[in-house]
């Protein structure tokens, strides 16, 4: 048994200890490891093992199955962000000749390409990638495509063979090697491999109705590699945690990281408890918003989540086929830090220095009769709040040229312009075409259609 923390406090370790060793206990797998992030840091981490007095550390390697796809998301985008590719590319402009010419790399980070869910057998999972030794033998001829392109989520691990194809084909390189240059160096995460490097975990099957277990086969995938192939420990997947959190510049920049956290289609129920954006999985838990991606391969499951409103994020890994709940026990180690350690807000500070032109925008404004107020942010940040509530309220980011463009809800990516009368005064501002004014319905020029000339009357 494990308990290394960081600052929490000792009723937070205990519950999340306890919380790991039921899942071990009641989910009969031979070791769990476990670790919770705060803030970009891991705070604390724990492990639970079969052999009394021996747990796996969080340099113990696990397998962590589907977990390797928002690593290879990232390859993607960072090609998307040279400006080597566009997302609404068709894969056949870069890599033609699969069976997935027409489907766009958008929709394949985002399983709605309408691609088989798995290869023709024998299960790649189990099997070695000699096995399937060109692209043609990932998709089944004739049979490839299961729905049409853009229509609904149906995830495919072929459709991640193929992205990282891709990235082999516009590096020039294989994608391991590409991922080990470009992301894990930086980052610091040398013990994230391709193959099992000492020390790591064995992978084991458990009987269902009795407790005697099997050795899962330990298998290089080969070309399905970008679907599940990596290994990792809980000390990288934190790293990895935090940077899904915040970006790294070196890696991928917050923005980029953003746009893979938002839905790529609707939500598959009506409560929105899941959806998954461009390569990241997306999860509502007891009215928590979590980002990340689970795994398993044979022998292991994997779970990463990451609580942008708590700052916090959870590992959790396995060494079982199936029975530990890492889904839900990454989960419940953020609910607990959360409720156990509430988030303190950022103490208030006033601006270091003020801009008399931003502060002569704030206040009140109106987009017809409905009331809005614009409020001075930091970094010349605007925020606009509907003061009759409502989604259109946006945070907006100020650009170089004077403008501002839309961080959320309705107005993501929309331009706030501000628009100035001959003598330089501020007329009104532009926000997509929609004016808003300092009075309702005034002046009367600016307005889209006039108002009538009597103005305001009693009837």
């Amino acid at each position: 048994m494990t308990d290394q923390s960081d600052e929490l406090l000792p009723t937070t370790r205990r519950a999340l200890l306890h919380r790991i060793a039921v899942a071990q206990a009641e989910g009969r797998t031979p070791s769990l490891a476990a670790g919770v992030v705060r803030d970009g840091r891991l705070v604390w981490s724990g492990a639970r093992s079969m052999i009394d007095g021996h747990a796996p550390t969080p340099d113990v390697q696990y397998r962590i199955g589907s977990l390797t796809k928002t690593f290879v998301a990232v390859l993607v985008l960072r090609l998307r962000d040279e400006g080597l590719l566009d997302l609404a590319d068709p894969l056949a402009r870069h890599l033609p000749g699969t069976p997935a010419d027409g489907a766009t790399i958008a929709q394949l980070l985002a399983h709605t390409a309408g691609l088989a869910a798995e290869t023709p057998g024998p299960w790649w999972e189990r099997t070695d990638g000699s096995l399937r030794p060109g692209l043609d033998d990932l998709l089944e001829p004739g049979a490839a495509i299961k729905h049409p392109a853009g229509r609904l989520h149906h995830y495919s691990n072929p459709g991640y063979a193929l992205l990282g194809a891709l990235v082999e084909r516009l590096r020039g390189e294989p994608w391991g090697e590409v991922l080990r240059r470009e992301v894990l160096a930086p980052l610091g995460m040398d013990r994230t491999t391709l193959l099992p490097e000492h020390p790591h975990a064995g992978g084991f099957a458990v009987h269902p109705w009795a407790d005697v277990m099997l050795p899962e086969p330990l298998t290089d995938t080969g070309l399905m590699g970008p679907a599940g192939q990596l290994w990792s420990t809980v000390a990288d997947l934190a790293r990895w945690a935090a940077f899904l959190a915040a970006g790294d510049d070196k890696v991928l920049a917050a923005d980029s990281l953003a746009e893979m956290r938002r839905p790529a289609t609707g939500p598959d129920d009506t409560a929105w408890t899941s959806g998954y954006g461009l390569g990241l999985q997306l999860r509502r838990h007891e009215g928590r918003v979590l980002c990340g991606h689970t795994g398993s391969m044979p022998g292991f499951t994997a779970a990463l989540w990451v609580s942008d409103e708590d700052g916090l994020a959870a590992i959790a890994l396995s060494n079982a086929t199936t029975g530990a709940g890492t889904t839900l026990v990454a989960t419940q180690l953020i609910t607990l830090t959360a409720e156990h350690e509430p988030r303190l807000p950022e103490p208030w500070r006033p601006l270091p220095e003020v801009d008399e032109e931003l502060l002569a925008l704030t206040g009140p404004w109106y987009w017809g009769t409905s009331a809005q107020a614009l409020r001075l942010r930091a970094d010349r940040g605007l925020e606009l709040t509907s003061l009759a509530g409502g989604a259109r309220s946006s945070r907006f980011r100020a650009e170089p040229d004077g403008t501002w463009t839309g961080l959320d809800n309705y107005y993501t990516g929309e331009t706030l312009r501000v628009v100035r009368a001959a003598d330089g005064t501020v007329s009104h501002l532009d926000l997509g075409s929609f004016v808003l004014t300092r009075e309702p319905y005034g002046p009367a020029p600016v307005i889209p259609g006039d108002v009538d000339p009597q103005g305001w009357q009693a009837f």
